[in-house]
């Protein structure tokens, strides 16, 4: 693990450090002087009805100690898990929702300044969906295919539409175990439904829920949301940009996005690059405007990083606006920015910071919104103090790797393909596939426990495939410079990215773009060679600092699909050694995937790796050796 004390990124610890000297608190501060409750830690409180909360503190005695209701400590521990994913499954399924939507609108012409970016991803779509694309205008075409996913919002019957796209196989598990979703919406009111007091009792079951409502995440509302984006702002194919506290200049206007909204990123980098805007940033006496963001999500703009640094980009003392939209925003934010002349802005109806400025944006008016917001942080550009621990780190990123530019890349300069993919895997050249994913968390060493990862991994010869927090991890950490990791790789690994020029690490994108994990590895399926199912391939997934309730039904979607999962830090379900095991042993025993929960790096590492060679062992594949 690297030499830090609070984050694995030697930058950020300084300036976590800087504001303590000031005694700024930061989310690193709250997470060593607030301890976690011991019993909802573990998922031993059931908040449920009004007769309790109910708080179950002999886990030992989880068959026979029971809530005033009756509900012993399983189904409890149960109930809370399948509530967790729910909740995250509406997050990003509400996004998606919103895209969708929008898509629909630019289809009817109803919005100005955005478009169908991608022909090409819209007809492939129009195919998936069974609509017929000879002849069509693109509007026309769009309006339909939108109209489409929109009813997998509102399904009462049938199945999501995208369910198609996985293997015959992993389909046929989920329709043995009952677990295929009908509608997004419909899966979310149904869990909430079967953990109402006195619904569903059985562990098992609501267990089972968890995956079902996490199905119509996984291949309902995030691959809606990647292939909408994709439509109306390009298909991401590789591109190099910048990550790191130095993507903010000490000259420039610097304007930083929290949130998970393309269309307002869209928006912004359309308008700072307008010569008006620029002349009035000149001005006020700087030489430009830089747009970067927590996340890194899309459309080539620089990343700051991920969850836990969107605080720290303030003490830099050099952010002249804070813009948030929605999900995975610190509401201490506005105290922070207090210290400094930095002005935070919320946007969206559903995500408000009580005493922050709230500009509503419209995607009806986008572009007068981004100028508004913008010429806001300009017109404060002055009011600096010259207050704050400016940091100049930066790294080289590669980033915008999805299954459209995976397929495309056998050019002359790009070689790859599934084929030799596959082949690669088979001969053990590759050992297998993680993909690493998941928030960045203040209560083990932030960013430390992705990067630690996928060094060890990428050294013994695992692809690695990474979104959200854990690839903004890995990009400020310079892991995603292709030549640098390139040199970190095991041989077989190695020999294999040089052939297929690709890096050893690939960044797909946001958390939404968890989906195109799922597009990528049916895509594995379908070329042949290895397995006819999702289930039982060489992956694994590791969230190993996650927090938010997103990456539960994450999880889910995947362990459902076939693929084991760990989720690093403590257990919510560690009260109940019987959901323990029907996570790990019955889900492995019916789907070949499992969902642990482990604290240790290393043991997570293990694990991992362990995965992977009983699955080449089950599948026939060549025993793996390194340097063979």
């Amino acid at each position: 693990m690297p030499d830090c004390r609070m984050s694995g990124n030697k930058a950020a610890e300084q300036i976590i450090q800087w504001g303590r000297s000031y005694w700024m608190e930061t989310c690193f501060d709250r997470a060593q002087a607030l301890k976690p409750c011991p019993s909802g830690a573990t998922g031993a409180c059931c908040r449920i009805c009004h007769m309790g909360p109910c708080r179950f503190v002999h886990s030992s005695e989880e068959r026979v100690e029971k809530g005033i209701c009756g509900a012993r400590l399983s189904t409890v521990v149960a109930r809370n898990f399948l509530r967790m994913a729910a909740a995250g499954v509406a997050a990003h399924s509400d996004h998606a929702r919103e895209l969708a939507i929008m898509l629909l609108k630019v289809a009817r012409g109803e919005i100005t300044g955005f478009d169908i970016k991608d022909t090409k991803k819209l007809h492939r779509l129009a195919g998936i969906l069974e609509i017929e694309v000879d002849g069509r205008d693109k509007y026309h075409l769009a309006e339909e295919v939108a109209e489409r996913l929109i009813d997998d919002f509102g399904r009462q019957w049938g199945i999501l539409n995208y369910l198609k796209r996985a293997p015959e196989k992993t389909r046929q598990r989920w329709e043995k175990w009952d677990i295929v979703p009908v509608g997004i919406d419909r899966e979310i009111a149904e869990a909430l439904h079967r953990t109402n007091i006195g619904v569903d009792h059985d562990p098992d079951t609501l267990l089972l829920g968890a995956l079902r409502v996490s199905l119509a995440d996984g291949w309902g509302g995030s691959m809606i949301a990647s292939d909408i984006a994709d439509i109306l702002f390009g298909t991401p194919f590789p591109d190099k940009s910048e990550a790191g506290f130095g993507i903010f200049r000490d000259e420039e206007v610097n304007l930083l996005i929290v949130g998970h909204n393309p269309a307002l990123s869209k928006a912004l980098m359309d308008v700072i690059s307008e010569p008006d805007i620029i002349e009035h940033a000149r001005a006020k006496g700087a030489q430009g405007i830089t747009l970067g963001d927590i996340f890194g999500m899309r459309q080539g703009v620089p990343t700051a990083g991920g969850f836990t640094n969107q605080e720290l980009c303030l003490i830099m003392g050099i952010i002249d606006a804070v813009v948030v939209d929605t999900q995975c925003i610190m509401p201490a934010l506005p105290d922070l920015a207090y210290n400094f002349h930095t002005k935070v802005i919320t946007t969206s109806r559903k995500a408000h910071l009580p005493g922050v400025l709230h500009i509503p944006f419209d995607i009806h008016k986008a572009r007068e919104t981004a100028r508004e917001i913008i010429t806001l942080a300009i017109d404060n550009y002055p009011n600096r103090t010259g207050m704050g621990e400016k940091v100049k780190d930066k790294t080289v990123v590669l980033s915008g790797f999805s299954l459209e530019s995976l397929e495309n890349m056998n050019g002359d300069m790009a070689r790859f393909s599934f084929a030799h993919l596959n082949k690669a895997i088979a001969e053990g050249r590759i050992r297998g596939i993680v993909g690493l994913v998941g928030c960045d968390n203040p209560r083990v060493q932030a960013t430390g426990v992705h990067t630690c990862l996928a060094k060890e991994l990428v050294k013994d010869d695992v692809l690695i495939l990474t979104t959200e927090c854990g690839a903004a991890a890995c990009a400020v950490s310079g892991l995603l410079d292709p030549e640098n990791i390139l040199k970190e790789a095991g041989p077989g690994l190695r020999k294999t990215c040089e052939e297929m020029a690709i890096p050893p690490i690939l960044h797909l994108g946001g958390c939404n773009d968890n989906a195109r994990i799922l597009n990528i590895l049916s895509a594995i399926v379908s070329e042949g060679g290895l397995s006819d199912e999702i289930s039982g391939l060489p992956v694994v997934i590791i969230a190993p600092e996650w927090m938010a309730e997103k990456e539960i039904a994450v999880g889910c979607y995947f362990a459902a699909s076939g693929i084991p999962v760990i989720m690093g830090g403590t257990s919510p379900v560690e009260a109940s050694e019987d959901v323990a095991k029907i996570m790990t042993e019955i889900w492995y025993e019916r789907f070949k995937g499992a969902i642990h929960f482990e604290p240790d790096h290393e043991r997570m590492y293990d694990m991992a790796v362990e995965y992977i060679d009983r699955a080449r062992e089950e599948l026939n594949l060549k025993t793996y050796e390194f340097g063979a």
